[in-house]
């Protein structure tokens, strides 16, 4: 688990260090509130310990801000032993605990693990997966009766994916949550440490499988078998992928003829090796055109015809001599992609009422029906799209089926205010963030602490005028900073560069697409990118090829890349990576997620980038 200390005194920084890290636990040091604090916005902590004296940002604003922002991870406040009215003050501003200097190191990490437990919501003490067990209180690691010795990252990561089982974690986010920030070393060193720990786990009997490769995304622990298969995870995926579907129709729509010329090469080279008069430079057209379709028809989302596609390329890449059957095949599986292609393009014509609004869509959740429909009335007359949930199961249904781009909620939706705010704090943490205004009868202190710590932006009065809500609706809206950055884009298919687009550009990124990987360099130096990707397979120059090249460069060798390809396999992952590819995606490409590691990344870099400013700024 990963702790950050803020202090101001060395002395008292480097004492925690060591006490903390004895446990296994991932330690951070800072000596300023504001570095704290950009580290607290990008980097995932499950603990603060923070004095109360700092310079540049002092500890219980620091803390009133966190809590403002709506974070809610625990903090441990430390003060003077003559001083302890800063340790209430820290409570008053949303600190869970304090301790008073000088520090009890057995005190100090009873607390902390109290506060871990109660931050992690873990009731009992032991974490278990089938026959392996992990016990957070004596650091023993065991399958079985068999006991394992593990490092401390072995240990820190193992427990990671015990507390949270059914999650996959990328090697970014591994790296995020157990290295420090100063620290970090390249995604290699995450694998390693899996290996690592596979070997160890198998060594006592484990599957050497309880540890699994998502490719493409991470690891995760491997569902048990007494387990159903996690629906949830199905349904989620559904979901996206009809949002996916929904955003690219139009696009499907403009490649719909050049989606149709890339069948017809297939079945030219079908016809070609039936007819016994195969031609070379042909069946290589088919076969990268089989290649693009695997990706594309994926991030259409039509899964079966991105497996036919896939399955075309891989037969026509045999270079054994053609058999019959083969051909046989082969000319099944084209024609079954023509009827698949065909079958798609009718079911997309009868959707195109189902892509999504481009106006703004505003879900209203209050249980006064009249009034939640003066609301709705207004917004229209706003040119915004609205629906009402006088209920907060109705408010989640409507989320799950939609993502509303902003919430206007009355807490007394609900029985219990906790519940209306439980779900504000769901809706504040989606990618992409959805603003929540409350609107209340209500106007105490108390409501409005709690509309701020549960990451509300506004509270509005219901005396005001529908015209009054609907402005201060536009307002949010509006305000908020999109994330800036210049993204490029290296791929030689037209449908890939089009949905990249379509998907970034609403993000407020600038996308630059580039089809001839021939004219890489100037366009680089001319456009001059926060963030780079890049397709493997292209003609001339590979994906994997401009990656060496990108990290070979003093200029542009820490310039973020991230790999788009089709193929899977070990091998090629392994290559990107050694490539010094910072992120791989399989295509087909779902939105959301590409969507969270750019952000990620281009966060990252302006973190490293602000800190390196501070630094310079710091007289020696």
């Amino acid at each position: 688990m990963k702790i950050l200390v803020v202090a101001n005194d060395e002395l008292t920084a480097k004492s925690l260090d060591r006490i903390l890290s004895s446990q296994n636990y991932t330690v951070e040091t800072v000596n300023d509130g504001q570095t704290a604090w950009e580290l607290v916005e990008v980097f995932p902590y499950d603990l603060l310990v923070l004095d109360a004296t700092l310079p540049r940002l002092d500890g219980i604003s620091l803390c009133r801000q966190i809590r403002t922002g709506g974070k809610t991870l625990p903090i441990l406040m430390l003060a003077r032993a003559d001083n302890s009215q800063n340790g209430v003050a820290g409570l008053d501003a949303g600190a869970d605990d304090y301790l008073l200097k000088p520090i009890d190191s057995q005190e100090l990490l009873a607390r902390v693990r109290a506060l871990l437990r109660r931050g992690s919501g873990i009731a009992l003490p032991i974490l278990k997966w089938g026959d392996l067990s992990l016990d957070p209180s004596t650091y023993e690691v065991t399958y079985g009766e068999r006991s394992l010795s593990l490092t401390p990252k072995e240990y820190a990561i193992l427990e990671l994916f015990l507390r949270n089982p059914r999650r996959v974690f990328s090697c970014g986010a591994i790296l995020d949550r157990l290295w420090e920030f100063e620290k970090i070393p390249g995604e290699n060193a995450v694998r390693t440490h899996v290996k690592e720990l596979r070997y160890k786990l198998k060594a006592t009997g484990a599957p050497g499988d309880l540890i699994e490769t998502v490719y493409g995304i991470g690891y995760r622990l491997k569902e048990l078998e007494t387990i159903p298969s996690f629906q949830i995870t199905e349904d989620a995926g559904e979901i996206i992928q009809q949002q996916t579907l929904a955003a690219v129709t139009e696009i499907w729509k403009r490649f719909q003829s050049r989606i149709n010329e890339q069948i017809e090469v297939l079945e030219q080279a079908t016809q070609a090796l039936l007819q016994e008069f195969p031609d070379r430079q042909l069946r290589e057209k088919a076969e990268q055109e089989a290649h693009t379709l695997a990706g594309a028809l994926g991030t259409f989302g039509l899964t079966k015809g991105s497996q036919l596609a896939r399955k075309i390329e891989q037969l026509l890449q045999a270079d054994r001599f053609w058999e019959d059957k083969k051909v046989i095949q082969l000319e099944k599986l084209v024609r079954a992609l023509r009827d698949e292609i065909a079958r798609a393009s009718e079911t997309t014509v009868s959707q195109t009422t189902m892509v999504q609004d481009e106006r703004s869509f505003l879900l209203i959740a209050d249980s006064d029906r009249q009034l939640a429909e003066n609301i709705f009335q207004e917004a229209e007359s706003w040119g915004m799209e609205a629906a009402i949930a006088t209920s907060l199961s109705i408010a989640r249904e409507i989320v799950e089926n939609r993502m509303p781009n902003v919430v206007l909620l009355d807490p007394s939706l609900s029985d219990s205010s906790e519940d209306s705010f439980r779900f504000i704090t769901e809706l504040t943490r989606q990618i992409p963030r959805i603003p929540v205004l409350i609107f209340s009868f209500q106007d105490s202190l108390k409501e409005r602490l709690e509309v701020v710590r549960s990451g509300g932006c506004a509270f509005l009065q219901k005396s005001m005028l529908p015209a009054q809500v609907l402005k201060a609706i536009a307002q949010v809206l509006h305000r908020g900073e999109p994330p800036d950055g210049k993204v490029m884009v290296v791929d030689d298919d037209p449908k890939i560069r089009a949905i990249l687009r379509t998907l970034l550009e609403p993000w407020g990124l600038k996308v630059t697409t580039l089809d001839n990987p021939r004219r890489f360099w100037e366009t680089l130096e001319a456009v001059v990118p926060n963030l780079l990707i890049l397709d493997i397979k292209m003609p001339y120059i590979n994906g994997i090829e401009l990656c060496q090249v990108i990290r070979n460069d003093a200029r542009w060798g820490g310039l973020p890349v991230i790999v788009l390809t089709a193929h899977t396999n070990p091998k090629i992952v392994n290559q990107v990576f050694a490539a010094g590819a910072d992120d791989f995606v399989s295509k087909p490409v779902v939105g959301p997620e590409l969507i969270a590691r750019i952000i990620n990344r281009l966060e990252r870099l302006k973190l490293l980038q602000r800190l390196t400013e501070t630094e310079q700024l710091v007289p020696l």
